[in-house]
């Protein structure tokens, strides 16, 4: 049976910006072995829609760009939306019953999948599917934007703390 992820990076006032601050060298080859190893991601459309920046390669990107780009390519890859009609390669499309969806998956699955997006995640963690919530703090204040939790907080329990990197502290969490 998989096991259902959400984590993200944030500020220490809980924001979720990806424009705001940047992973440092260490926490990006954290992300690009993450993503390896993963079973798929569900992603919400907005992250769909950011993410699809890494289906083709740019001639800027650095070769750990690549890297990650091509593990993220390389992963399924379910998308949760009422309004997209298509998707892009390695994808497919969620548009009926979400709860059902998401279930058969961590049936039919073995390890882990990643769920992107703190709307998603709050739809998810209503539903009671969420096994898992990763917080990757930075040291950065923004006093505004995206909350990592968009709905009321669950009941959580700490399992594990990580420094990755110089400046980021990663906290691991499963439902109480």
């Amino acid at each position: 049976m998989a096991k259902l992820v959400f984590g993200m990076n944030q500020s220490l006032d809980g924001y979720v910006d990806h424009e705001k601050f940047a992973p440092d060298p260490a926490l990006f080859r954290h992300w690009i072995e993450h993503v390896r190893g993963l079973t798929g991601s569900v992603y919400g459309r907005r992250m769909y829609e950011v993410m699809r920046y890494w289906d083709e390669d740019r001639p800027e990107w650095t070769p750990e760009l690549r890297e990650f780009a091509t593990a993220w390519r390389s992963q399924p890859k379910w998308v949760v939306s009422r309004t997209l009609e298509s998707v892009g390669p390695n994808a497919t499309l969620v548009s009926g019953d979400l709860g059902t969806a998401i279930r058969d998956l961590k049936t039919r699955l073995a390890g882990e999948i990643t769920v992107s997006g703190p709307d998603l995640a709050q739809s998810l963690t209503d539903l009671g599917l969420v096994d898992e919530y990763r917080l990757y703090f930075h040291p950065v204040v923004l006093g505004h934007g995206k909350p990592f939790f968009a709905g009321p907080r669950p009941r959580l329990r700490l399992v594990a703390s990580d420094l990755i990197g110089e400046d980021v502290i990663r906290l691991t969490y499963v439902p109480a």
